[in-house]
């Protein structure tokens, strides 16, 4: 649309971290991201704990993060790196699609996974959609995960070893401040994120134009201090916005 910025244009390329203690898989990834001209690989790490130290020094958009790894594996590794760097995504890699350790990885933080072995343009796609503020996983995968995760998550808050003298749950949630207060459209948006729908979809729920959706979708982001749209909607789980006037 001639020289305005469109969502999801970025003028500098996509900064990627590839970790994976095989190095035919490293190298298959690097070829296949050297091909597209918006990726950049900054660093190679062949275990957990190497992904997170080179994670912190080049500070990636986005870490491929193999499951399975020696030293540390890729869940541990993904907590940590999204501790330290809350706005890098992460996607994992993993040989099968099982949602329960989806939702462990969700829960970690990450955006979701690829599989092993997937077309290249699958995993370039995952990727992309990712950096755009769409989803990697599928409507009912998507719906599942955030689901799980946010039951997860207020089974847990009531009790815990160190949480006896804790406040109720209410009350519990009080320091997770959204550091901006969303918007009642926002919120609208955000409980159908939560839904797994899709920019499109969004669209036409609310009769909107798409890029008004994708507009929303990246401030939403923001506001919450998230990497991408899986972690806003297991971000607004934990803070209790999918349930308050849900009905």
């Amino acid at each position: 649309m001639g020289s305005e910025m469109q969502p999801g244009r970025r003028s500098q390329p996509v900064r990627i971290v590839i970790a994976d203690d095989h190095g035919l898989v490293r190298q298959g990834f690097r070829g296949m991201l050297a091909r597209e001209e918006a990726f950049e690989v900054v660093g190679e790490a062949e275990d957990g704990r190497e992904a997170v130290e080179i994670s912190s020094r080049v500070r990636p958009d986005l870490v491929l993060m193999d499951v399975r790894m020696p030293r540390m594996d890729g869940l541990a590794a993904t907590r940590e790196i999204k501790q330290m760097l809350p706005q890098t995504s992460v996607l994992m890699v993993t040989m099968q699609e099982n949602p329960d350790y989806l939702v462990k990885a969700v829960r970690a933080g990450a955006a979701g996974y690829v599989l092993k072995g997937s077309p290249n343009s699958q995993i370039v796609g995952a990727i992309h959609r990712v950096l755009e503020g769409e989803s990697p996983l599928n409507q009912e995968l998507a719906m599942q995960v955030i689901h799980r995760v946010a039951s997860e998550a207020r089974q847990e808050e009531p009790a815990g070893p160190q949480q006896q003298t804790q406040p109720p749950p209410e009350e519990h949630k009080r320091p997770h401040q959204l550091p901006h207060s969303l918007t009642e459209r926002e919120v609208e948006v955000l409980r159908l994120i939560a839904r797994g729908l899709t920019n499109r979809q969004i669209a036409q729920e609310l009769v909107v134009s798409k890029l008004t959706v994708k507009t929303h979708v990246q401030r939403i982001i923001a506001k919450l201090g998230v990497s991408d749209r899986t972690q806003a909607a297991v971000r607004a789980a934990e803070l209790g916005l999918l349930t308050a006037k849900s009905s």
